[in-house]
């Protein structure tokens, strides 16, 4: 099997090199990855400027562009041959129930489903949502090496995109795989005010907030057990039991 791997931490990130040592065990592994940290950058593709490709080692090659960008450029003609299939992460931090819109991680996997391959996006999800120090990538990275051996087995539908978190946990504590649906969240906290040294005031974003559907069979609950979630995610958005309210409503 041929695995192609990014992130949206960029190459030098522990979670995707983590990732990648242990992918070699079992598969051929090339790495296009961005070259600084894209975190959020949901799925945007760079149409105004140029990309640059650097390589940095054997298989390995960084990109001046976002995660949905290195996945693009690697399947559609950068790379000679073409993998099986694309597993993006080990990302630094959750990315459960409404997280999934704006992740990057998850956002590289989606380019790989657009062009027709399965897919896998791994995050470690620490016990606090900011500032968490993260220890454990090499759980994650057996979890993923397990998924990758499964789909050897028995095969994913080149339409389907797996979201995988994984605790912060080592791996004899880990509570088990779970299949799961996506929860949702909260509302973001308070957007933070600062000042730069000019004394002109500029503005970070808040953190997410909480899980707030967060109960059984979702992924926050999962990770709340000490187990890994996977989700199996769609691309189609459409609410299809709002079409025939909405149609009706359009007639008024």
């Amino acid at each position: 099997m041929k695995i192609l791997v990014s992130n949206d931490d960029g190459y030098l990130a522990t979670g995707i090199n983590t990732l990648t040592e242990a992918l070699e065990q079992v598969a051929d592994v090339v790495v296009v990855a961005p070259d600084r940290n894209r975190s959020a950058a949901s799925n945007s593709l760079t149409l105004a400027t140029p990309l640059r490709v650097t390589q940095y080692g054997e298989n390995r090659y960084k990109v001046d562009g976002t995660p949905s960008d290195c996945v693009h450029l690697a399947l559609t003609g950068f790379l000679d041959e073409e993998p099986d299939l694309v597993v993006s992460g080990i990302n630094h931090g959750a990315n459960l129930g409404d997280d999934v819109i704006y992740s990057g991680t998850v956002a590289a996997a989606m380019e790989g489903r657009f062009l027709g391959l399965p897919t896998i996006a791994v995050s470690l999800v620490g016990k606090t949502l900011v500032g968490a120090k993260l220890e454990h990538f090499d759980t994650a990275a057996s979890v993923a090496v397990d998924l990758v051996r499964t789909i050897e087995r028995a095969a994913l539908a080149p339409d389907t995109v797996l979201n995988v978190n994984v605790p912060d946990l080592p791996l004899e504590k880990l509570a088990g795989v779970r299949a799961t649906r996506l929860g949702f969240r909260h509302k973001s906290e308070l957007v933070l005010e600062d000042r730069d040294p000019y004394g002109r005031p500029i503005y970070w974003v808040g953190p997410a907030g909480k899980g707030q559907d967060a109960g059984e069979g979702t992924d926050f609950h999962a990770i709340e057990q000490g187990a890994a979630s996977v989700t199996p995610l769609k691309v189609d958005l459409t609410r299809h039991e709002a079409v025939g309210g909405l149609a009706e409503w359009l007639e008024q």
